[in-house]
């Protein structure tokens, strides 16, 4: 089984900063991508950043430039610097992993969430 732990989410005054943190542990080959989903009230779930083993990233748009995603191997880690945070930014930001497990084949694995709301 393998577990993600999301930390960092908070309140926090429009403009402002946060850092969201996701572990993931357990039963852990290896793991190809992470990243971070949102969802506001009433609206489906969204992406917001991803980074692919390697290096890679991904953004919405609606984030570019604010937000930057950053991982740590070694660690099972990853961070989502949120600066110049909007009211509309507020949501649960949620950690997904696709990970490698040691018996074989690629898993899709949440975290719980962490709430995210920005005061105007």
């Amino acid at each position: 089984q393998v577990q993600l732990v999301e930390s960092g989410g908070g309140l926090v005054q429009a403009g402002g900063s946060l850092r969201l943190s996701c572990v993931a542990s357990g039963r852990i080959f290896s793991i190809n991508a992470m990243g971070w989903y949102r969802q506001a009230p009433g609206k489906q779930r969204e992406l917001v950043a991803t980074t692919i083993s390697g290096g890679s990233t991904n953004y919405a748009d609606s984030v570019k430039g604010r937000f930057t995603i950053s991982g740590d191997s070694a660690k099972n880690t990853v961070y989502l610097q949120m600066n110049s945070l909007k009211p509309e930014d507020t949501a649960v930001y949620y950690c997904n992993a696709y990970v490698v497990v040691p018996v074989g084949g690629v898993y899709d694995y949440w975290g719980q969430g962490t709430q995210v709301t920005v005061s105007s």
